[in-house]
């Protein structure tokens, strides 16, 4: 494949050639419906390529051994920058880099934000803040909207687009709507994404919208 399409991406910048199997679970945590095709997977109208050994200098030789797996849209997305998040994601769960545009970046790194909970509907406040007060004192930035609690940051924002990751509420949706996190604790976080998501009958999603089972699954790699 072409060095200028990888550095166009988005594509995940592997240390270690992963097997097809592999890739098949970890896409379809994203998209359940992922399937494979020949070498390559295809999700939700993106083709996942199958990895091809690149030259360090695809991310400034940061990486002593790199392979490099291409997402490409095939048709509009489910949501806005699927393909790309399909990168990341892939490249944080096999202890990566993503490359987008020439620009490479670290998935590990936390400035990318939290977990978050997708509902079908917009939860009442007597639904969330008794699962919140768990954590502490809740105290409301902007009534239904936002609050801290303890060092945390619970936003409720509609959710843009449809996440194949949450594909099972899609039926019963009447305002698809994101619970996000933010802080600094992640373990913290992750534990009350799971506690919410049981609470409110929800499904818990990482920063990329991977579908998350347990807490350690959206910790980075050792």
């Amino acid at each position: 494949m072409a060095k200028r399409r990888l550095r166009t991406g988005p594509t995940a910048a592997l240390p270690a050639r992963p097997s097809q199997a592999e890739l098949l679970r970890i896409v379809r945590l994203a998209d359940p419906g992922a399937r494979a095709d020949g070498d390559e997977i295809v999700a939700v109208d993106v083709r996942v390529h199958a990895p091809v050994e690149a030259e360090p200098d695809l991310v400034g030789g940061v990486l002593e051994e790199v392979w490099a797996v291409r997402v490409a849209a095939e048709g509009p997305l489910p949501f806005d920058f699927f393909d790309r998040y399909l990168a990341e994601g892939i490249a944080f769960r096999l202890g990566g880099l993503a490359v987008c545009r020439g620009e490479v970046s670290d998935p590990a790194d936390d400035e990318g934000g939290g977990p978050a909970v997708i509902l079908p509907v917009r939860p009442a406040a007597d639904e969330l803040l008794p699962l919140l007060a768990g954590e502490g004192e809740v105290e409301p930035e902007e009534e239904g909207f936002a609050y801290a609690v303890d060092g945390l940051r619970v936003l409720v924002v509609p959710q843009r687009g449809r996440p194949p990751a949450a594909e099972e509420l899609l039926p019963f949706a009447t305002e698809l709507t994101a619970v996000e996190l933010r802080g600094e604790d992640r373990e913290r976080l992750d534990a009350l994404a799971l506690r919410l998501a049981e609470g409110l009958q929800g499904v818990v999603v990482d920063r990329w919208r991977f579908r998350v089972d347990a807490a350690e699954d959206v910790l980075p790699p050792a």
